[in-house]
């Protein structure tokens, strides 16, 4: 009976706010106060000094908001006939109070259905006011109603001459029954053979009749499908009951989802665990296992793989649900802030957040990246011994040279260049993505490539300059401490003025040679590992370790890929010592690094960028997304644009709602 006029997602917590709104005593001055405030905000009509409302502000007053996209705006005006006692067109403030202490009441749906139906005023419907109101509230669409068949018959009398006429009682009890009737009646219209067995269209045109007010038009585009539960291209009488009795327990399947979806560990349901906890829930089992399949059938559209998430219940469950790319949006308009003062602090909010979390990523894996720079430039043919075995002997080696405060050797440079080369990244791949979107608002791998790989491209203005001044101060501590107790140490300083501008892009397209691919392997994967293995969605945010591990296992494939690139790089990049080779440009230097040392070299420090890079990148996004969520842009700066919506919070709305869809025969 209740109304289906949020989305699955918060339906049941809006109930609960209206509950809770009303649970505190309102007192007789009180509620007197805000029925009169109402009237007097939506009455358009004064007439010798006292204001009325006609049928287009009472609408407005008891739907303030509504769409009419499933109950259209004539429709409303079935209420305003019962406010209107006088018959005049217009409603006073004291029949504006009356409806209002109307709606309060708990049977308030239908106490106004009966008040419609009962014309003469007298507390008895008769047969012949049933009729009249019924045909003209059937849509001219629909199978003419038999009002001649037994089922009626048995509430008003077998004797023609004498018809039994229905109280309030009996006629709430009547017009409960009177769906499951029409729907006999429609099936039985369109089995012209008596097989029963009727075609999905047929089927369609009759759910459309008696129920499209409660489904959403995804659902009743898809309705045909539904004989794709069975084995036959037709749908049978028990399936088309099922149907019905799914929509009319839609409440109920509601909240066995939503308990169901609370005790699971993913956030995602099956058949069976629907059926588990419907039978707690409930003192028998309530549903049916052919219920359940379409259940699981309609809200599995676009997803068979059997186990749904609340995302997938909400198109079966929500009236109102729509593809992303049909929702309506409102604007609503809020204080601006414009200018480009504004314009500047939004830049800067962006670029600190972006700032901070890219320096504690890089700060908490740079040792890892110090010793695999001084494994990638450590060659096999170079005057003297090898100075690292491995990874593991290079980081005791530097401890124990240096100190540990030699493993943080050029964190300075990397720090200062975090914030412009983290910030561009994140922008330009959100920038991509939301361009290269389809018309349905999905966005195809290829495009999901191309994205990353031009954050990528954007990001070398700030990290070739960054990492040349890096990688060089990286290794002038090896050079002081294995080389020569005489060797000068530079400041990073020292290093630009020294390289020059064009000296700070020497090995650039190495650069883009790395970074390119990585950024087109690394955000395709990191995306896919939010949404299709932990489950991001609107209704649906990731926890801390399910954050930080999409980004470092995303991290994995993209850093070791790359390795050779990253190889390459750093040998162009860091001045060549006295007898060993030294490199002139791209494919010089992978020759002379195939014929010299051999295939393996192009993966030397491999382990160690994947140790680096997979945790960085883990750990900047983590905090990043938690910063954004911690220190949200304000949202106030123009206008708020959201999904539009026809929840007010009024249990009197929604009430007025669910009698229009009794009347609707819902």
């Amino acid at each position: 009976m209740s109304s289906r006029t949020e989305t699955a997602a918060s339906s049941l917590g809006r109930l609960e706010r209206i509950r809770s709104s009303r649970s505190s005593i309102i007192t007789p001055e009180q509620q007197y106060a805000l029925q009169k405030e109402k009237f007097e905000k939506f009455s358009s009509i004064k007439i010798k000094d006292q204001k009325y409302m006609n049928q287009e502000d009472f609408i407005s007053a008891i739907a303030p908001g509504e769409d009419y996209q499933k109950i259209q705006k004539e429709q409303f005006a079935l209420l305003f006939r019962i406010a209107d006692k006088s018959g005049k067109g217009l409603i006073s403030l004291q029949d504006f109070m009356v409806f209002e202490n109307l709606l309060s009441k708990p049977d308030a749906e239908y106490e106004i259905a009966f008040r419609l139906f009962d014309t003469q005023g007298k507390g008895k419907i008769t047969l012949d006011q049933f009729k009249k109101i019924l045909v003209s509230n059937i849509g001219p669409d629909s199978v003419p109603f038999d009002f001649d068949c037994e089922w009626l018959k048995y509430y008003v009398g077998w004797n023609n001459d004498k018809k039994h006429e229905l109280n309030y009682e009996e006629f709430t009890q009547l017009l409960k029954g009177l769906q499951a009737e029409r729907l006999r009646q429609e099936f039985k219209y369109y089995d012209k053979e008596g097989s029963g067995y009727i075609s999905p269209n047929s089927f369609k045109k009759i759910i459309i009749s008696i129920a499209k007010h409660k489904l959403s038009d995804y659902v009743i585009e898809h309705l045909p499908t539904l004989c794709n539960i069975s084995s036959g291209n037709k749908i049978n009488y028990s399936t088309v009951v099922a149907f019905h009795n799914v929509v009319r327990q839609m409440d109920m399947v509601e909240r066995v989802v939503l308990r169901a979806i609370s005790e699971s560990n993913d956030k995602r349901i099956t058949k069976n665990d629907f059926l588990n906890t419907a039978a707690k829930e409930t003192r028998f089992s309530l549903f049916t296992p052919l219920e359940a399949d379409i259940i699981f059938h309609f809200a599995g559209l676009g997803n068979p793989s059997g186990k749904l998430s609340r995302k997938d219940f909400a198109q079966l469950l929500d009236p109102k649900w729509q593809k992303r790319d049909q929702r309506p949006i409102i604007q609503i308009p809020t204080k601006k802030r414009q200018g480009l003062f504004w314009d500047i602090l939004h830049q800067v909010h962006s670029f600190s957040l972006g700032s901070i979390a890219g320096a504690i990523g890089a700060t908490a894996v740079y040792p890892i990246d110090l010793v695999k720079t001084r494994m990638q430039n450590q060659r096999s043919k170079v005057v003297g011994e090898l100075l690292y075995i491995n990874s593991i002997d290079c980081f005791k080696k530097v401890i124990r040279n240096e100190g540990v405060t030699g493993l943080y050797s050029g964190l300075g440079p990397q720090l200062v260049g975090v914030a412009p080369e983290k910030a561009i990244k994140l922008t330009v791949n959100d920038y991509l993505r939301s361009k290269l979107r389809d018309k349905n608002g999905s966005l195809p791998l290829k495009y999901e490539i191309l994205s990353g790989a031009g954050a990528g491209a954007c990001q070398v203005i700030f990290t070739n300059p960054l990492e040349i001044v890096k990688i060089r101060l990286q290794i002038q501590g090896e050079l002081a401490k294995n080389l020569s107790s005489d060797v000068q140490r530079r400041s990073a300083l020292w290093i630009v003025k020294n390289l020059g501008l064009l000296g700070l892009y020497k090995g650039a397209s190495a650069c883009l040679l790395r970074d390119v691919p990585f950024s087109a392997i690394y955000f395709p994967a990191y995306s896919h590992l939010k949404s299709n293995v932990f489950g991001e969605g609107p209704d649906k945010k990731l926890n801390i370790g399910e954050l930080l591990l999409s980004g470092a296992i995303a991290g994995m494939p993209a850093a070791y890929l790359t390795t050779p690139c990253d190889v390459i790089k750093t040998r162009l990049q860091v001045e060549a010592r006295k007898g060993q080779t030294s490199y002139n440009g791209i494919m010089d230097a992978g020759r002379k690094i195939l014929s010299e040392e051999g295939f393996k070299a192009f993966f030397k420090g491999g382990p160690a960028r994947v140790f680096r890079s997979s945790p960085q990148f883990g750990t900047t996004l983590m905090v990043y997304e938690l910063l954004q969520r911690t220190f949200p842009w304000n949202a106030e700066e123009g206008k708020i644009e959201k999904a539009a919506s026809t929840d007010t919070g009024d249990l009197g709305c929604l009430k007025s709602r669910n009698a229009l869809k009794i009347l609707l025969v819902s």
